[in-house]
């Protein structure tokens, strides 16, 4: 009964101290880079002693350092640890909980989409499963260049010169009678998408289903891939229109953000 007990009170002992070790940890943001002993202590809400066992086991396990004016500094263990955990996100793992949320909010299809040359790749897709538009675009399905409000965002923010030679080069297939097929055209519908900041796209790649799609970027601002809403165009009224893109540009925002915090 009492190696039991004894068991027992170790354990909470142990989960004890590891919630205080987070506690610690969590005090660190951009305005407080270094914390102090009294203020673990206060935060704690322990004596100034015991504050400092705890924050001797985090320095010990290099978690924490002594800062050269006092107090305590996020310790190189840290590093090592979001390090790994940078490697192991990839562009969909740190897309698809947003595309999700997204998805559940707006109930319809939400789709990733990347450009290798000539060609427009879907890498991940959300979607929910009443009301939504069921669509064929499967993971490592390709689209193409100059249909679909995916393919033009991703083709809007690189240089002129270079859009125009994959469009020069690229089979321009005409999907339905709303597809753009004349490079011109599609040269000033581009200018047009990067003053928006967003596409939208009625019937040009599937007959009744309109698209609306932002820009992902990297920690360099560079436009990486392409979020976006695939709904039927009769069930979308103008009046709506607007609030779904501000919608995707604000997803397309946050995947950003969290690609820039992954590569940090």
């Amino acid at each position: 009964m009492s190696r039991t007990s004894g068991t027992a009170s170790t354990s909470r002992e142990r989960n004890s101290t590891a919630d205080r070790a987070l506690d610690i940890l969590l005090m660190f943001s951009d305005t407080h880079l270094v914390v102090s002993g009294s203020a673990v202590a206060e935060r704690l809400g322990v004596a100034r002693s015991t504050a400092y066992r705890y924050l001797q086991s985090l320095v010990s396990n290099r978690f924490l350092e002594e800062a050269p004016g006092g107090g305590f500094r996020l310790g190189l263990r840290v590093m090592e640890i979001a390090r790994l955990a940078r490697r192991s996100y990839g562009l969909s793992e740190v897309a698809l909980p947003v595309m999700t949320a997204l998805a559940d909010d707006v109930h319809e299809t939400v789709l990733l989409t990347r450009r290798t040359g000539e060609l427009v790749v879907c890498v991940d897709r959300a979607e929910v499963w009443t009301g939504a538009v069921r669509i064929s675009y499967e993971r490592g399905s390709t689209l193409p260049l100059n249909a679909g409000a995916s393919a033009l965002v991703l083709l809007a923010w690189i240089p002129q010169e270079e859009a125009r030679r994959h469009l020069e080069s690229a089979d321009l297939r005409r999907f339905t009678p709303a597809t753009l097929t004349n490079v011109a055209t599609l040269m000033k519908r581009l200018d047009h998408i990067r003053r928006a900041g967003y596409s939208v796209t009625r019937g040009e790649l599937d007959a009744d289903v309109m698209g609306i799609a932002a820009p992902v970027r990297d920690e360099q601002q560079q436009v990486v891939a392409a979020v976006s809403i695939a709904a039927l165009a009769s069930r979308v009224f103008p009046e709506a229109e607007a609030e779904l893109a501000r919608k995707v540009q604000v997803t397309a925002r946050e995947i950003s953000d969290r690609l820039t915090a992954v590569a940090g």
